[in-house]
């Protein structure tokens, strides 16, 4: 067998051409020129926190079902007439209209847009299948190890704060109708601190152009509702979700982080990299190659606006929950009392900087890299900063930051998994609380 040969030198950080305005309404528009095929990518990233889950959940199903114009048929020909196609999601922090379409359809687009975001009318008849719809499939995701975790953690890790609950009950949803949902959009979907970036093969300048005289006239609604910062995190002892009978156990761990904007944030990246964060990682080589505990152990930075955290998931069989958090332990504490090798660091910074280049790569990474930067007050030029102090951080200030975060003391876990035979093993580890799923 041949050798793998080293990695090159990676390439130089080239950020697009651009251009940038905001209305008078509020709305910033960005334009970013990516000419590899000709279509454009276009993410609206409208500030939604605070809004009612259950009604912001049926909002993203029904937000295109029809205007007072149009049905909801007829959105979909005419987007599909320029090669186009919207969709809608939401998250705690945003609601993201998100699609793409042949370039010489671009007004096209936003006309349609423009349509929707003021004149959507959520038809009662289309509101009650997609309810329907929608209180279906959360039923069955309750059902799910990796929701009913996620669930748990979110709990632990935020409290009271509105973070701690993402996923509405289908009883909620099924309450929501046409005059909620409305008063809704009324509310909320506006363009103050609102964001569109279009990218695509396109001049910035004409594209902003287009974006102007279609969406000049969106108005409307309140200022957007500031979320409080999410808390600390407070340890505690491990939970175990009893999900009797269970033949895995679902393993998750939350530590403390630091924003993009955070002088540490480069150093935590590189350290998790090194502990868990990709398949040459120790903890991976350890639960995975070694031992052979799980199939896809992952851990990485989540970003909120209100708050930053690093997340550790692993599903385990049953019998070996205790022994891979046992190893979890070791491998966190070793990164956090020593320091990775400077190959490790070296390896690591290697998929940092291919991981940045990989995501400008395409016009959706593109576009969806400069809408979630722009959530964060932040344009494409903070790669430049990111990419410099990656390329500089040294096995001192990896080693510092996996001190200061990864620590396991800091961490708050939450087992998800049949309580009778993990809870006595992992008690002889850490003190354990227990709780029905």
């Amino acid at each position: 067998m041949r050798p793998v040969p080293e990695l090159g030198p990676l390439g130089e950080l080239t950020l697009p051409d651009s251009a940038e305005q905001q209305l008078p309404n509020g709305l910033t528009v960005i334009a970013l020129r990516r000419p590899s095929v000709p279509l454009v990518e276009l993410r609206l990233r409208v500030p939604f926190g605070g809004a009612d889950l259950a009604a912001s959940s049926v909002l993203t199903q029904t937000m295109l079902s029809g205007t007072s114009q149009r049905t909801n048929l007829e959105i979909a020909a005419e987007l599909q007439a320029v090669g186009g196609a919207l969709g809608v999601g939401v998250d705690p922090d945003r609601l993201l209209v998100s699609g793409n379409a042949l370039v010489s359809g671009l007004d096209r687009v936003l006309e349609l847009l423009a349509h929707v975001l003021t004149e959507a009318r959520y038809p009662a008849e289309e509101v009650v299948t997609e309810r329907e719809r929608l209180a279906d499939r959360i039923q069955v995701a309750r059902s799910q190890p990796s929701h009913l975790v996620r669930k748990t953690l979110l709990r632990r890790m935020f409290g009271d704060h509105p973070y701690a609950v993402q996923t509405p009950e289908p009883e909620q949803v099924r309450d929501v109708d046409t005059a909620v949902l409305r008063q809704l959009h009324a509310g909320r979907v506006h363009p103050a601190g609102a964001t569109l970036v279009l990218v695509g093969d396109l001049r910035p300048a004409e594209a902003l152009a287009a974006a102007v005289r279609a969406l000049s006239d969106w108005d409307g609604g309140a200022p957007p509702v500031s979320l409080p910062a999410a808390p600390p995190l407070r340890p505690g002892p491990l939970l175990v979700a009893d999900r009797p009978d269970a033949v895995q156990s679902s393993l998750r761990m939350a530590l403390p982080a630091v924003g993009r904007t955070h002088p540490d944030h480069a150093a935590l990246q590189l350290a998790n990299l090194v502990f868990g964060g990709y398949f040459s990682s120790r903890w991976v080589e350890n639960i995975r190659e070694d031992k052979g505990y799980t199939y896809g152990p992952h851990s990485g930075v989540e970003h909120s606006v209100a708050g930053s955290s690093l997340v550790i998931a692993a599903e385990v069989a049953t019998e070996v929950t205790a022994p891979a958090l046992l190893e979890t332990y070791y491998e966190l504490g070793r990164l956090a009392n020593g320091a990775p090798t400077e190959s490790e660091l070296e390896q690591a910074r290697q998929y940092a900087l291919g991981t940045v280049q990989l995501g400008l790569a395409t016009q959706s990474g593109l576009a969806g890299l400069a809408s979630t930067y722009a959530g964060f007050g932040l344009r494409l030029d903070y790669l430049e900063h990111h990419v410099k102090a990656l390329a500089t951080a040294t096995v001192a200030d990896v080693a510092a930051a996996a001190s200061r975060y990864l620590a396991p003391a800091k961490a708050v876990t939450v087992v998800l998994g049949d309580a009778t035979v993990v809870e006595a093993p992992l008690a002889t580890l850490t003190p354990v609380t227990r709780e029905p799923v």
